[in-house]
């Protein structure tokens, strides 16, 4: 390796090691953000919000790389450009594309990694990371009884508190309602103070009640109530225990969240899509033979002798009465009623097929598309790397100022097309094959323009190349106005 090269890969690790760490915590926090009220209150625990940190920050990685890549190059090439090396080096005959070289092969290393990182870890990453979520938003809050409202988050009771002193165990006025015989409100206990604790390592909260009573109101055999069957206890101390089992993290299996796309891989990808082709073709087969048989008369093949000649319908058995009666001239009530039915019974059907292959061939564009964003992420790299290279050598800004507001920029365009590639190719609008792989076209169409430019030391982002423009558009405007006056006298 020449010591141009070890310059330019110096140049250029430093900022994508560091961008690609800033870029997964920005959308780090995104997800912390838009999930934030589904994690407070729980009591979730370190372990928990680790692994969620964790298996998410390992999920944005294939979005970051990108993004990251495009403001390593900036970064690399505005810094050399800004100290004049990348001006030096260019006057020693040395062209622009053998600079790019050493950064151009790092590129493609770290596009050809996202590949297989899209393919065999993202996967893997969505499974634990979306299962482990959907647990912690099906928790419920840890257990908070605040004072003059009904509690009702312990299945079966209904508890009112009106006021908790300051260690947060001794209650006053404390009025407990027992359903779990779902009953309705016949079950009552009712105590002028009490204490509240836990125990079994927080697994059964005890209700430790004092001067109250408890009130009962009986069934007899008949489901019905009377006076005689109502009961009343007072007591000077009473202990009632709940248990906490609903409460905490429960983990679900994650058997079931493998069936999405964004939890496969290129391969299972492939045998979902080839599943749903031939449980189309299968159904459009059965779905047909099906119509065929109930409506025969629709699908009379014509032979060759009789294509001639006027065919004859030939009727299914359930319909030969109906038209012996038109063939009689006799038209009943009953028999256009019949008719009427049978046809919307008949279109009623054939939507539903309809419907239901719709939805299948649905999953079938989103698995193809998650397929193909295996690649199309990965290449995005290289596109955003001949974009950020060509635009750090025009523009000469090394920093976090103008390569940042640029890489934002071009990301936010790119992002925007693929969000609209995604969903007319999801929709069926456009095929996916087009859907997916526009943004990257469109960028390689602005790189390539770019690059060729950069070559030719444009001055495309200086101020006296927009100078220029504007005098000329000034001198323009003006020569029109001129025109108009002579023509007008």
């Amino acid at each position: 390796m020449k010591k141009i090269d070890k310059l330019f890969v110096r140049a250029y690790i430093g900022p994508f090691v560091l961008t690609t760490a800033i870029v997964v915590f920005i959308f780090l926090m995104r997800f912390l953000m838009m999930y934030f009220s589904d994690f407070i209150g729980k009591d979730l625990g370190l372990s928990v919000f680790g692994k969620l940190f964790m298996y998410f920050s390992l999920i944005t990685v294939p979005t970051a790389l990108p993004l990251a890549t495009l403001l390593a190059t900036l970064m690399c090439f505005g810094n050399l450009g800004e100290h004049t090396e990348l001006t030096a080096m260019k006057s020693a005959g040395i062209p622009l594309s053998r600079l790019i070289l050493p950064t151009f092969i790092l590129s493609l290393l770290v596009a050809i990694g996202s590949f297989f990182y899209n393919n065999y870890v993202n996967p893997w990453a969505n499974l634990k990371g979306y299962s482990l979520l959907w647990d912690v938003k099906t928790t419920k809050m840890t257990l908070n009884i605040q004072e003059g409202i009904f509690y009702k988050e312990i299945p079966g009771y209904r508890i009112k508190v009106q006021k908790k002193l300051p260690d947060g165990r001794t209650m006053k006025n404390v009025i407990v309602y027992d359903h779990t015989a779902n009953n309705g409100n016949k079950n009552i206990t009712i105590a002028d103070s009490g204490k509240m604790y836990t125990m079994y390592n927080d697994n059964y909260l005890i209700f430790e009640l004092f001067n109250g009573r408890n009130y009962i109101e009986h069934q007899n055999s008949f489901n019905t109530y009377d006076e005689t069957q109502f009961t009343k206890n007072n007591f000077r101390k009473n202990k009632i225990v709940f248990s906490l089992e609903s409460f905490g993290i429960k983990r679900t299996n994650e058997d079931q969240f493998k069936y999405h796309e964004y939890m496969k891989n290129i391969s299972e990808l492939t045998t979902k899509i080839d599943s749903s082709r031939i449980e189309i073709a299968k159904s459009i087969k059965d779905q047909t033979e099906q119509l065929k048989a109930q409506n025969s008369f629709l699908f009379r093949a014509i032979r060759k002798e009789d294509s001639v000649k006027v065919s004859k319908i030939e009727p299914g058995p359930w319909i030969e009465k109906k038209l012996a009666d038109l063939k009689t001239g006799y038209r009943s009530k009953e028999t256009e009623e019949y008719a009427l039915s049978h046809i919307q019974n008949l279109k009623s059907q054939v939507e539903t097929d309809l419907s239901i292959l719709t939805n299948k061939q649905k999953d079938i564009w989103r698995s193809d598309v998650e397929r193909w964003h295996k690649l199309t992420m990965a290449f995005s790299c290289l596109v955003f790397f001949l974009v950020g290279s060509s635009l750090g050598s025009i523009i000469k800004k090394g920093g976090f100022g103008m390569p940042v507001l640029v890489s934002i920029s071009f990301f936010i365009f790119y992002y925007v097309l693929m969000q609209l590639g995604d969903k007319y190719a999801k929709e069926g609008l456009i095929p996916v094959i087009v859907g997916v792989w526009i943004p990257n076209f469109i960028l390689l169409i602005i790189g390539v323009f770019l690059m060729r430019k950069a070559s030719n030391d444009a001055r495309l982002f200086e101020n006296d190349t927009f100078n220029t423009i504007f005098n000329k558009i000034t001198v323009l405007i003006s020569k029109i106005g001129k025109r108009k006056k002579s023509l007008a006298v």
